[in-house]
């Protein structure tokens, strides 16, 4: 009975039979393109109602790229890309189509910084020549900048207007990563100072958005699970829920730093002709690369002007999606990986129902370690699976009504009030607590554990399938537990990155 309750034998048995080779977490490098354009990777997406002071009636909408940051990454840190188009789409009428999308377009700037070497001024190849504050960008070499739009409708062909700041300006600015405590001595106040009060237009009220380096809010432990389910927790130790019994693994991914783009909306500009809200994140790129041999200055005497290495055009392409977390990373089979980031919610019935209908996942766990009572599940299709993954739960997430759409995307029911943060249970749901994934996603929810359980049946009736009934009871989990120490209590509630030095820092975030 030893590794039966964990995460670890899930992926475990994936890796063997070839389909999570290049996976490492809630959607970190999860389909085979993604891999090579880290950039435009979306690794996990969160909705839920604010339980910021004061704020609760404001839904935070997060989505994170470009996974596995290493905090000491430089010389050239983690910008976004340029040439990418992000987007956040929210369907609130149930049809899997969105109504509203929130498109974030990036710029990069060389400033060209330079310093007198013997007779002449020569660029410096560092990111930064000196110390950054809030309000003090003198030494910092790229600044990184950004727009916001909000379209209502089909996100290529509906209206766009933009989005701005209160004080009416466009441009959005963006912190550098936390290079380390030396060039950056007080990152917490500077972050915080690219927190922008933003008008979005058509909504009543402020909204907020922050798009920055945060600290890897997934927790998962995978250093183990790679090493044949090396697990140390043993089933028979693992206590009731609600004990630290799930905190005896470590986060293998908590040295690591992503990027967040995180808003702040109010509610009532979300809300549709349905109290429930589905949402999801995409990002697209050009269709067209041309790749310049030599790029160089266009002008000698102007240093921070280049050619740039690559030229791009053509209508843009989707390569990258994410709704709830860990689909595309454990339900979706290897070969359509890459369709699945193209695709969009409407069509994922047609397209990927065998995947939840008849899931690979409860099979591959009774494969390893049927011999210590693990059994899948023999009901198909799984309709348990279908409302957690396609149309969402009844009296809790699900649409009613004839224009409702099977389609995957996290959903939020805006009628359920925010649970205080001392008082969330990072099962949810599962937990008892209605405010918790699978109604929306919040930091503290241990989505590993809570869709570990419910792939093994634990939504099933305990009538049905009485071979698999004790199995399904079992708390299957991977040892490793949010900590909420380890997350704000306020926006954008991810924690702020770890610095690249001194090397403490993350010595620490590794024990």
């Amino acid at each position: 009975m030893r590794h039966t309750q964990s995460l670890a034998a899930l992926v475990a048995a994936l890796a063997t039979v070839g389909a999570m080779s290049v996976a490492h977490a809630s959607s970190h490098r999860e389909a085979p393109f993604v891999t090579t354009a880290p950039k435009i990777d979306g690794t996990d997406f969160y909705m839920f109602r604010s339980y910021e002071d004061g704020r609760e009636d404001r839904v935070v909408i997060v989505a994170n790229y470009l996974p596995l940051q290493d905090a000491y990454g430089g010389p050239n840190y983690f910008s976004l890309d340029p040439n990418a188009l992000y987007e956040i789409h929210i369907d609130n009428s149930g049809d899997g189509v969105e109504d509203i999308t929130f498109q974030f377009r990036f710029d990069s700037q060389l400033k060209g910084l330079a310093v007198p070497v013997g007779d002449k001024m020569v660029p410096v190849p560092l990111v930064n020549i000196g110390q950054i504050g809030a309000g003090d960008s003198a030494a910092q070499n790229v600044v990184e900048t950004y727009t916001l739009d909000i379209v209502r409708g089909d996100r290529r062909t509906g209206m766009r207007m933009p989005v701005r700041k209160t004080d009416g300006s466009r441009s959005l600015g963006k912190p550098i990563d936390n290079i380390g405590n030396k060039s950056i001595p007080d990152y917490p106040a500077y972050a915080d100072s690219f927190i922008h009060d933003i008008i979005i237009p058509g909504c009543d009220g402020t909204a907020r958005v922050f798009v920055g380096q945060r600290r890897e809010g997934f927790v998962v432990n995978l250093g183990e699970t790679f090493d044949l389910v090396n697990i140390a927790v043993p089933v028979e130790e693992l206590g009731p829920q609600g004990q630290d019994a799930r905190a005896l693994e470590r986060n293998t991914i908590g040295d690591k730093n992503v990027t967040s783009l995180a808003l702040e909306v109010p509610a009532a500009c979300l809300r549709g002709s349905t109290p429930i809200i589905g949402g999801w994140t995409t990002a697209s790129l050009r269709q067209a690369r041309v790749i310049n041999p030599q790029p160089q200055r266009t002008d000698q005497t102007a240093p921070a002007t280049n050619t740039g290495a690559a030229l791009e055009g053509g209508a843009w392409t989707q390569v990258s999606r994410l709704g709830s977390p860990l689909v595309n990373e454990v339900v979706i089979g290897l070969p359509d990986k890459d369709l699945f980031n193209a695709t969009e919610p409407k069509d994922d019935a047609a397209r990927f129902a065998d995947y939840v209908f008849n899931p690979t996942l409860p099979k591959l766990l009774e494969i390893l370690f049927g011999s210590a009572g693990v059994r899948a599940p023999e009901v198909y299709p799984r309709s348990d699976l279908i409302a957690a993954f396609l149309t969402g739960i009844d009296g809790l997430t699900k649409v009613e009504g004839s224009n409702s759409v099977p389609s995957e995307m996290l959903r939020l029911n805006l009628d359920i009030p925010p649970t205080p943060r001392a008082e969330q249970n990072d099962l949810g749901v599962l937990g008892g607590d209605l405010a918790g994934f699978p109604n929306g996603r919040r930091p503290i929810d241990d989505v590993v554990d809570i869709e570990l359980r419910a792939a093994m049946g634990v939504l099933l009736p305990d009538e049905v399938d009485p071979p698999s009934r004790d199995s399904r009871k079992l708390k299957y989990t991977d040892g490793a537990r949010p900590d909420p120490n380890d997350y704000l209590d306020r926006f954008p509630f991810l924690d702020h990155p770890l610095p690249g030095s001194p090397n403490e820092a993350t010595a620490i975030a590794r024990r």
